[in-house]
């Protein structure tokens, strides 16, 4: 069964083996798949924006993983997997810091991989809804259609993981959401992953929201998790 959003991956990936693998498995449930082993070409395939995921390993010759997720992210939200060698929380804290939007860390059995994958594929499916409101909150807008954030007409430079746990934190406006009410709502109910990577987001969010403009939308409910909290009579 194939994507539905995402048809093409491009896997960077200097294990010849491993990198054969992913391919074959990923044709196999209906995706094209494409390999680069290091990190300079991998860098300029996936700037040519011909794929719709990348599956980007940390370790690379030429150019490593992190950098290439940088670079990629100054100009594209392509959404990326990274695979990193070892359960180091560190690693995957930088990837994230970089711009991945998930990772998987090896081994890995390939359902995990490919439940990642349904993951972003339902949020590229939630971002195609046709639902093009803004959501409005203050001086802060959400623009649905343009998958944008402004502050103050300012553009808040969000990556799609940053954007998709906003807009789940603001249609919850004013509810105490737990950690796994989060994870579940972002990353869906089959994501691999514990629930340390929302306190790395929320982090991520409260940098460019809260902390670059001053506003107080992103509050932690001890004990519980985090709240979106708005009151339109005092216009925060």
């Amino acid at each position: 069964m194939g994507g539905l959003f995402v048809r093409k991956v491009l896997i960077i990936e200097d294990d010849p083996k491993l990198a054969r693998f992913i391919e074959l498995e990923l044709k196999h449930e209906g995706f094209d798949a494409d390999i680069i082993h290091n990190g300079r070409d991998g860098l300029d395939c996936a700037l040519k924006e011909e794929h719709d995921l990348v599956i980007l390993d940390l370790m690379l010759p030429g150019l490593n993983g992190m950098e290439v997720c940088r670079r990629v992210r100054q100009h594209s939200k392509i959404p990326i997997i990274m695979l990193t060698a070892r359960d180091d929380t560190m690693d995957k804290v930088m990837g994230l810091d970089q711009g991945a939007d998930d990772y998987v860390t090896k081994p890995f059995a390939i359902e995990e991989l490919l439940a990642r994958i349904r993951v972003l594929e339902r949020r590229l499916g939630k971002n195609l809804e046709t639902d093009s409101s803004d959501m409005l909150y203050g001086a802060l807008k959400i623009s649905l259609s343009q998958h944008a954030v402004y502050y103050n007409n300012t553009l808040v430079d969000l990556t799609p993981t940053e954007f998709d746990l906003l807009v789940y934190l603001a249609k919850n406006k004013n509810i105490a959401l737990s950690r796994n009410q989060i994870l579940d709502g972002v990353w869906g109910e089959d994501y691999f992953g514990n629930h340390k990577i929302v306190d790395v987001y929320i982090r991520y969010l409260r940098s460019k929201l809260d902390d670059e403009f001053d506003s107080h939308y992103i509050h932690t409910i001890r004990g519980v998790g985090y709240s979106f909290k708005y009151d339109k009579e005092k216009d925060i």
